[in-house]
């Protein structure tokens, strides 16, 4: 079993319940990849995105039990990061799928499908963002044509708010991607108005 499914089987285990068990548990960034592929690489932390409705008990009981200086933190050397989905460079519906063959009793918990993180990995897009993405793209585990089209939804729904001006460094990470990991010609992609700037 992965280090990341034997965290979060420790953290259910040590669950207190708050009623309405079993939570939904969404997680992202490189823990997800790892979750749902071959793929392994260090990392300190497992990002999960913050409930929409969910009580601020749920986030403060993950933090107590497997924040930064947790003894499950000391454990397994991963830490719960919990991530308010407003953050993330994603469509206003991003695609979650249930984590395979794990089974906890608390949390129905899900990974960010794998095109939707190389996705949000175009908003930082630093070196271990790179290769994580170069790694999915060896393993032809996401299709260009649906990253563009998810790209375009993503940007539209970042449109209507004060993230838009952050869209068009997103767009050059996406080109240095499709060029410099892809073997592609950047994509033309004609930004929102709102998205442009002034």
């Amino acid at each position: 079993m992965p280090r990341i499914s034997e965290f979060l089987s420790a953290i259910d285990e040590r669950w207190k319940p708050i009623g309405g068990e079993p939570l939904v548990l969404q997680v992202i960034g490189s823990a997800a990849l790892m979750l749902q592929t071959d793929y392994d690489r260090g990392t300190k932390d497992s990002d999960v995105l913050e409930s929409r409705s969910g009580p601020a008990r749920i986030k403060e009981q993950l933090v107590s039990l497997a924040g930064e200086k947790t003894d499950l933190h000391r454990q397994f050397r991963i830490h719960i990061d919990v991530v308010n989905r407003a953050i993330l460079f994603l469509p206003q519906q991003p695609i979650f799928h249930p984590i395979p063959n794990l089974r906890l009793r608390n949390f129905k918990a899900e990974v960010l499908d794998v095109g939707d993180v190389v996705l949000s990995k175009l908003k930082r897009c630093n070196s271990d963002d790179k290769n994580d993405i170069r790694a999915m793209a060896e393993r032809k585990l996401f299709d260009h044509t649906t990253l563009v089209q998810r790209f375009k939804d993503a940007a539209d729904w970042f449109s209507m708010d004060a993230r838009a001006s952050d869209v068009p460094r997103y767009l050059k990470n996406l080109h240095r991607v499709e060029r410099d990991i892809l073997g592609l010609p950047e994509s033309d992609i004609e930004l929102p108005p709102e998205c442009m700037p002034d």
